[in-house]
C-alpha cells in the first residue's frame, strides 16, 4: 500500500506520530500521563479524555482534559465502572448513548457532560490501564477512531514499560554509585590508617638500625654486617610502599581539572629530569610533539612519570637504550605511546600489569612496589580512556593509552 509523504500525511496521523516520539522520550509515569491525556483528546476530537491506572481491584483515575471536571483522583471498583471493563476484558469498547448501556453506572455519569464515549484497555494482556474519551453529545465513534486510540494506548503500554525499567536503571545506579562511594571512603580511611599505623614502627626500625650500626656496625662480621645494612633499604622500600599506597586511594578521589596539556611538553620535561638523575644511563630520548589536549596536567604528569620511569628502569641493561614518548593518529582519536627497547615482558602477561603489586621481574634486579602502572591505569580511566600495554621478552615494550574526553578541542 502507497504510503503518504511526510508533508501529507493526514493531521490525525502527524497528531498521533507526535505522540508517539514524545512518549518515546517520557521518563516519568508524570510525563506519559500528561501527554496521553491532550494527546487522546486532539486524536478523537472529543470533549474529555481521561487517564485510568489498575490499583488492584480498582480503577484509579489519575489525570483528564475535559471541558468541565470528570473522576480525576477518584477510585472505583474495578466492576463498577467501563474502563474496569474495558481492563478485564482485554478490549476497547465504544458507547453511542452512556444511559441506555447497563456497564455503565449511571449516576456517577449524570453529573458530568459525557453522553457517549470510547475507552480502550493500556495493553490488551494483562492491562495495566486504560485510556477515555467522551462527548457531550449522543455520537458512534468510528472504528478508525477506536482503531487511533487504541494505537495509542499501545504505545503508552510501551512508554510505562521504559518508565519502569528506566526506574530501576536509575536506582541501581544510584546504589551502585553509593556503594562505589563508600568502598573507595573505605580504602581511602584504610590507606591513611595504614599510613599512621605503619610510619611509626618503621621510623623506629629505621632508627634503631642506624643506632646499632653507629655502635656495632665495624665490629660486627661480614654478614651479620650485611643483614644490618639491608633493615634501612626495606625500611625505603616500604616507605615508599605505604606513599604508593595513599598515592593510589587519592587518586580515585581526586577532582579533574580540565585544561589543555601538551604530553609532549610534559614528557620533555620528565625525560630530563630523569637523565639528570641517572647520568650512568644514557638514555637516547625522543619525543613526537602534537597539540594540545584535554586533561588534568597534574594526574597526567604523574601517569608520565611512572611510564618514563619505567621505560628508563627497564632499558638500563641495554647495550643502546632508547626511550620515545609520541602520538599516532586513529579515527577515534590520538593514541599516546610510551615505547623502549628495554627487557619487556611475555605477552601472556599483560593481562597482570595494571593489577596492584603485581610484578613480572624480580625487585632484586628491577627494584619498585608494583603500584606504578595501577596508578597510570587510574588516571587514564578517570579520563575516560584506557591503558594497554605490548610487548615480548627481549625486545622492549610499548604502553599506550587514549584519553576519552576529547581528542582535539578547539581550544
Amino acid at each position: 500500500m502507497a504510503g503518504w509523504p511526510d508533508a501529507d500525511l493526514p493531521p490525525v496521523v502527524s497528531r498521533l506520530v507526535a505522540a508517539v516520539q514524545d512518549l518515546s522520550r517520557a521518563r516519568s509515569a508524570e510525563e506519559v500521563r500528561d501527554i496521553v491525556r491532550h494527546a487522546a483528546r486532539a486524536l478523537t476530537g472529543a470533549d474529555g479524555a481521561t487517564f485510568v491506572l489498575r490499583d488492584r481491584d480498582q480503577c484509579h483515575y489519575v489525570e483528564e482534559d475535559a471541558i468541565a471536571p470528570l473522576w480525576k483522583g477518584q477510585r472505583f471498583p474495578m466492576t463498577a465502572c467501563i474502563s474496569g471493563w474495558s481492563m478485564l476484558h482485554g478490549e476497547p469498547v465504544a458507547i453511542e448513548d452512556v444511559f441506555a448501556d447497563p456497564r455503565i453506572p449511571h449516576e456517577a455519569y449524570r453529573r458530568t457532560f459525557v453522553q457517549s464515549l470510547v475507552m480502550v484497555p493500556i495493553r490488551s494482556d494483562s492491562p495495566v490501564g486504560a485510556i477515555g474519551t467522551y462527548w457531550s453529545v449522543k455520537r458512534k465513534a468510528s472504528s478508525g477512531e477506536v482503531a487511533i486510540l487504541q494505537a495509542l494506548a499501545n504505545t503508552t503500554a510501551v512508554a510505562l514499560e521504559n518508565v519502569r525499567v528506566y526506574a530501576e536503571l536509575e536506582t541501581r545506579v544510584r546504589q551502585r554509585t553509593r556503594q562505589l562511594e563508600q568502598a573507595n571512603e573505605e580504602l581511602e580511611a584504610f590507606a591513611a590508617s595504614v599510613s599512621h599505623d605503619l610510619r611509626a614502627p618503621l621510623a623506629v626500625i629505621s632508627g634503631s638500625a642506624e643506632l646499632l650500626d653507629m655502635r656495632l656496625g665495624a665490629n660486627l662480621p661480614p654478614t651479620e654486617r650485611k643483614l644490618l645494612t639491608a633493615v634501612p633499604v626495606q625500611v625505603k622500600r616500604m616507605s615508599q610502599l605505604i606513599e604508593d599506597l595513599l598515592r593510589l586511594a587519592r587518586l580515585r578521589q581526586t577532582e579533574l581539572r580540565l585544561a589543555p596539556v601538551d604530553l609532549g611538553v610534559v614528557a620533555a620535561e620528565i625525560g630530563a629530569e630523569l637523565a639528570a638523575a641517572n647520568p650512568q644511563c644514557a638514555v637516547a630520548f625522543t619525543v613526537e610533539a602534537g597539540p594540545a589536549v584535554p586533561g588534568d596536567a597534574a594526574l597526567l604528569r604523574i601517569a608520565l612519570e611512572n611510564l618514563l620511569s619505567n621505560a628508563w628502569k627497564y632499558t638500563r641493561k641495554a647495550a643502546e637504550p632508547r626511550v620515545a614518548f609520541g602520538r599516532r593518529e586513529e579515527v577515534t582519536g590520538p593514541v599516546f605511546f610510551v615505547r623502549d627497547n628495554g627487557v619487556g615482558f611475555p605477552a601472556e602477561e599483560v593481562g597482570k600489569l595494571f593489577r596492584p603489586f603485581q610484578r613480572l621481574h624480580s625487585s632484586a634486579d628491577f627494584p619498585g612496589t608494583g603500584v606504578g602502572l595501577s596508578i597510570v591505569s587510574t588516571i587514564i580511566e578517570r579520563h575516560g580512556g584506557r591503558v594497554w600495554g605490548e610487548a615480548a621478552p627481549g625486545t622492549g615494550a610499548t604502553f599506550c593509552f587514549t584519553l576519552g574526553r576529547g581528542s582535539n578541542p578547539p581550544f
